[in-house]
């Protein structure tokens, strides 16, 4: 027997949301108790950006079985979507704590606490996420950030450089690796990075400013 919530799993991925919908009905109508049902429907109902149905969608399932981590992820990435970062850190929390081990989990943790203004406590669930899939270009950009803004530039630098090697047409990673440089007087990388930056993306605000300001600095010396 061809399981139902695969194939509105299929219906999801080719965006044939109407039919995705319908087939999850179908299986809660047979069984009001299909968790599975519950977080692919709550799935659904994110993707369209009903966010508060979607919630409802994940606590149902939830209710049923508590220890799915997945119906845990469904929830934080909607409550991230709301800006809700302590009900989504939380529910990532939870996913983890249930045997969740895919680089997303790791990655949407770390940003709740990185949104959350806790710097320091996301650092390594962003080294984890790394660790389980290194061709995130998001979470080496997003670790860079986070090392940066606690003054870590040495060990920034390698995580903007390996977002470029993934994605060379990456503004912001181009921008940060010339703030780097700049942090660290090497003025000439730091200029060669603003450029960068505004090839790729010329109406970037701050990549012209710290541009203007490397050549003001090389004007007066």
């Amino acid at each position: 027997m061809i399981d139902k919530n695969s194939i509105g799993i299929q219906y999801m991925q080719q965006g044939k949301y109407e039919e995705a919908a319908q087939i999850f009905n179908e299986i809660l109508e047979q069984d009001p108790n299909d968790p599975i049902a519950y977080i692919n429907f709550g799935n659904l109902l994110a993707a369209v950006g009903e966010n508060v149905r979607a919630i409802a969608f994940f606590n149902k399932a939830i209710e049923i079985d508590d220890s799915l981590a997945t119906a845990y992820f469904g929830a934080g990435n909607t409550y991230y979507n709301q800006e809700d970062y302590v009900k989504a850190k939380d529910n990532f929390e939870q996913a983890v704590k249930l045997g969740l081990q895919e680089a997303d989990v790791y990655f949407m943790l770390a940003m709740c606490l990185a949104q959350l203004g806790q710097e320091k406590l996301a650092l390594p669930y962003f080294q984890r996420a790394i660790e389980l899939n290194d061709l995130d270009e998001e979470a080496h950009f997003q670790y860079g950030l986070c090392l940066a803004l606690l003054e870590m530039v040495d060990e920034a630098i390698p995580h903007f450089e390996k977002t470029i090697e993934l994605n060379d047409e990456h503004p912001d990673a181009y921008y940060n690796l010339g703030v780097a440089y700049a942090f660290k007087d090497q003025s000439e990388k730091a200029l060669e990075m603003f450029e960068n930056a505004l090839n790729i993306q010329p109406d970037h605000f701050l990549a012209a400013n710290g541009k203007k300001n490397v050549e003001e600095f090389f004007r007066k010396h």
